[in-house]
C-alpha cells in the first residue's frame, strides 16, 4: 500500500481544513474513549512541543480529560494577564483546558468562549466543563476564519498552537481584530519559523496537521498582524526545538519522503534553529 501523503502546498484551503479536522477529531475520540494522551505532535508526556506547559496548581482542579486533550505549544492563560470581568475568546479551544482556566481567571463577572470546528472536541470540552463545574464558559462551533461573535465584544483573544493550522492566516487575524474591543489584546501561543523549512518538510501533511509546516516566519507573522490593523506587536520565543526534538518529529514525514539514513544529519542540520514556540502579543487600537 502506498504511504504517499497529499502535498499541502497543492491542496485547497478546504482540503487542508478537512485534514486538520480529521486529525483532531481522532484525538478527541481517543480521549473520549479512554482518556488517551493524544497530542498536537505526539503523546503529551513525551512530545517536545507539548511537554510541561501547565503547573500542577493550574490543573489540579480540572478533569483529567482536559489535560489529556491539551494539544498546545504554550500556556497563553499564564501570559495573557487576564482580569476579573473580562470576556475571553480561545481560538481553536480543543478539549477546553485554556477556556476553563480563563473562566476561573475572569471570575463570575467575566466570560470565556471557546471556538472549535470539530464537533468531537466540542463534545469533550462541554463534558470537561460540566465535570469542572464552570458556569461562565461557552463553547461554539465554527471556524477561526469566521468567528460567530459580534464586532467589538471581546477583551482578550487567546489561542494555543492553532493559528498555524489555518491554510490562510489573514482572515483569521482580520476576524480576531474585528471581534476585539478597542484596546483589546491578542495574546496567543503559536509555532513560528525563525528561518524557512526545507521543501520536504513543507510538503508533509503530517507536519502541517502537527503544527509545523503551516507555521509562519516570525517576520511574516508581524507583517500580517500589522496588515490586519494590530499595533504593539511582540513575538517572544519560549522554546526552540533542539536537534533531538527534530529527530523525533522527522519520523512524521511520509515514508516515501523520508531522507535516507545517511542524509538525515544534513536535513536536521538544515532545520536546526528553524522551529520555535512563541508567545505573540498585539493590540487592537
Amino acid at each position: 500500500m502506498s504511504t504517499t501523503q497529499p502535498d499541502p502546498t497543492t491542496l485547497t484551503d478546504d482540503e487542508i481544513r478537512a485534514a486538520v479536522r480529521d486529525r483532531y477529531a481522532a484525538s478527541a475520540q481517543t480521549v473520549l474513549a479512554d482518556l488517551g494522551s493524544a497530542s498536537c505532535c505526539g503523546p503529551v508526556d513525551t512530545d517536545a512541543i507539548t511537554r510541561d506547559l501547565y503547573d500542577a496548581d493550574q490543573t489540579d482542579l480540572l478533569p483529567d480529560a482536559a489535560l489529556a486533550a491539551s494539544l498546545g505549544c504554550g500556556n497563553p492563560t499564564a501570559l495573557a494577564d487576564l482580569q476579573p470581568g473580562q470576556v475571553v475568546l480561545d481560538l481553536g479551544s480543543g478539549g477546553g483546558i485554556d477556556v476553563l482556566l480563563s473562566a476561573r481567571r475572569v471570575g463570575p463577572a467575566g466570560k470565556a468562549y471557546g471556538l472549535d470546528m470539530t464537533p468531537d472536541m466540542l463534545e469533550l470540552a462541554r463534558r470537561n466543563q460540566a465535570e469542572a463545574g464552570v458556569t461562565n464558559a461557552e463553547f461554539l462551533l465554527g471556524t477561526i476564519e469566521d468567528i460567530p461573535l459580534a464586532d467589538a465584544t471581546v477583551d482578550v483573544i487567546i489561542s494555543n498552537c492553532v493559528i498555524n493550522l489555518a491554510a490562510d492566516k489573514d482572515p483569521v487575524l482580520r476576524e480576531a481584530h474585528r471581534v476585539l474591543r478597542p484596546g483589546g489584546r491578542f495574546a496567543v501561543s503559536d509555532m513560528v519559523l525563525l528561518k524557512p523549512l526545507p521543501d520536504v518538510a513543507m510538503r508533509a501533511m503530517a507536519l502541517w496537521t502537527g503544527c509545523i509546516s503551516g507555521a509562519l516566519l516570525d517576520t511574516d507573522y508581524r507583517e500580517r498582524l500589522a496588515a490586519a490593523g494590530f499595533t504593539d506587536i511582540g513575538i517572544q520565543v519560549t522554546r526552540t526545538l533542539s536537534t533531538d526534538d527534530l529527530a523525533d518529529l522527522a519520523v512524521q514525514l511520509p515514508v516515501d519522503a523520508q531522507p535516507a539514513v545517511a542524509d538525515r544529519p544534513s536535513l536536521l542540520a538544515e532545520m536546526n534553529g528553524a522551529i520555535a514556540s512563541a508567545f505573540i502579543r498585539a493590540t487592537r487600537p
